[in-house]
């Protein structure tokens, strides 16, 4: 009874041995290459498998997601004879088990390798000015070549970028150079064209003020003449009118006892005025004689009244 015991503990033992040994659960996005003594059987992928026991065995697994590692750094020649070091990443998928298994012994090494080679290849065909402004192009040349040779190993090469490209510190410090002076000179230029404009709004500024003063001037002077000319031709008329009325009233009854009147309280009055503002005073010698002096003032009043009745 305990032998047959025994029998049955180690019958259960072996088979859960056998499951575990030949039971294969495939992740997602995962295969396994299986062999069977030896040879390639067939690729499994995601889900639960049973393998036969002692004849097949997984020889090969692979993640079919997006991989991506390093470049090492590598030092290259640029076309003008610049040492240059650059290093980058690429980005790869398995996307064929079996030729990736049975079609080279290691693809990251191989990828690696070919990516580094393509690269001093590139490098070596430009200057080292446009390394930093073909990064693109170069990047393009590297995918493509190394996608060429993987298609045979079962991957696909999805992209490759640059990381940094360093040349040497006396290339670094002669471009550094370089761009300052680019700056400078950007900046005079900047600078003199700022002056250039300014001095061309000045000048049309003086230029547009001294046509507006000119207009203003021209304008003053217009207006000062015409308002002369009014003020000519108001006077002109105020004489001419006071006259006629002076003319008329001297023709009508006791107007030239009224004229001689007022003639004679002018010059009174007149001649007050210049003794107390002169010291000085040329004098007529019959200074005492106010009817001569009425009496001339009367004659030329009667001389032009009657021209003026003519001219009525």
């Amino acid at each position: 009874m305990n032998a047959t015991l025994i029998a049955v503990v180690v019958l259960a033992i072996f088979i859960i041995v056998v499951l575990v040994k030949t039971a294969v659960i495939v992740p997602q996005r995962s295969e396994y290459v299986v062999e069977r003594l030896g040879k390639y059987s067939r690729t499994l992928g995601a889900g639960f498998h049973i393998l036969v026991p002692f004849l097949d065995r997984v020889a090969y697994r692979y993640v079919l997601k997006e991989e991506v590692f390093d470049i090492p750094s590598q030092t290259c020649i640029t076309k003008d004879n610049v040492t240059v070091e650059v290093d980058g990443l690429i980005y790869l998928q398995v996307v064929d088990s079996k030729l990736a298994a049975y079609g080279i012994n290691d693809y990251r090494m191989a990828s690696s390798q070919l990516a580094q080679t393509t690269l001093r290849s590139c490098i070596g065909r430009i200057d080292l000015d446009k390394t930093f402004e073909e990064r693109e192009t170069i990047n393009g040349q590297v995918v493509e070549s190394i996608d060429q040779a993987a298609q045979a190993w079962g991957i696909k090469v999805l992209r490759y970028e640059v990381k940094d490209i360093l040349p040497p510190e006396s290339v670094k410090k002669a471009m550094e150079a370089q761009m300052t002076a680019e700056r400078e000179k950007r900046a005079a230029i900047a600078r003199s064209e700022g002056d250039r404009q300014s001095t061309i709004n000045r000048a049309e500024g003086e230029r547009q003020d001294a046509i507006l003063r000119s207009e203003g001037e021209k304008q003053r002077r217009i207006n000062e003449a015409e308002g002369q000319a009014q003020e000519i031709l108001a006077v002109a008329r105020a004489t001419a009118e006071g006259l006629s009325t002076i003319a008329k009233q001297f023709q009508m009854p006791g107007g030239p006892q009224a004229a001689n009147l007022r003639v004679a309280e002018q010059y009174v009055q007149e001649f007050g005025k210049l003794a107390k503002t002169s010291n000085t005073l040329i004098i007529p010698g019959n200074v005492a004689d106010l009817s001569a002096m009425v009496t001339t003032a009367m004659t030329a009043l009667q001389k032009v009244a009657p021209q003026t009745e003519v001219s009525d």
